[in-house]
């Protein structure tokens, strides 16, 4: 059994063990601060307003490959509201190698990077967030993983994200999404049913 370098991050359990993968430091698992659905993991950055999510949806069989992260995007944004607070953008949709994953049962995967504007618990204050998502399907358990990074990147003085936007805070980069994408690795198939 080999056993990682001193330092090196820890594949950390997802999914009661089924899953895992490297998170980025500083995740705060958000379960433990409020009710959270079984097909999701949350984490949010301990000292900005960043967060992950993980999160197990129905394989869109009617979606070609392609265009699969742009269909999850807009609805994210949907859920978000986002075209009602000042709408959202795809800036570019990119396939991701086999060769660059751990998770190899995946038929295809994609990584996506857009914005949205969005509002915190219906407020009033509108924050520009950067997302970058990572889409893994797996059509053999009729389940679409999606990673979701959530980068804000102006957030109104008056919502209540204001205060959590540590000045000395070290923020997650694209890297960090990018490790947690390529790390994410299946233990049990039994997860999807």
């Amino acid at each position: 059994m080999q056993h990682a370098p001193a330092g090196a991050p820890q594949a950390r359990p997802l999914f009661g063990g089924s899953l895992s993968a490297v998170l980025p430091h500083s995740s705060v698992d958000t379960s433990e601060l409020r009710e959270i659905p079984d097909n999701q993991e949350v984490f949010a950055h301990a000292l900005t307003d960043q967060s992950l999510i993980i999160e197990l949806v129905e394989f869109q069989a009617q979606v070609p490959d392609q265009d699969a992260a742009r269909y999850h995007f807009e609805d994210i944004a949907g859920s978000n509201k986002a075209a009602e607070q000042g709408g959202f953008q795809v800036a570019g949709v990119e396939p991701v190698s086999q060769a660059d994953l751990s998770l190899s049962d995946c038929s295809s995967a994609w990584i996506l990077s857009g914005t949205q504007c969005v509002s915190k618990f219906n407020e009033e204050a509108k924050n520009t967030v950067t997302i970058h998502l990572a889409l893994l399907r797996l059509p053999q358990f009729s389940t679409d993983v999606l990673i979701s990074f959530n980068d804000p990147q102006s957030i109104s003085p008056s919502s209540s994200s204001a205060a959590s936007a540590g000045a000395h805070a070290q923020p997650w980069t694209q890297q960090d999404f990018q490790r947690l994408v390529q790390t994410l690795t299946l233990h049990d198939p039994g997860l999807f049913g």
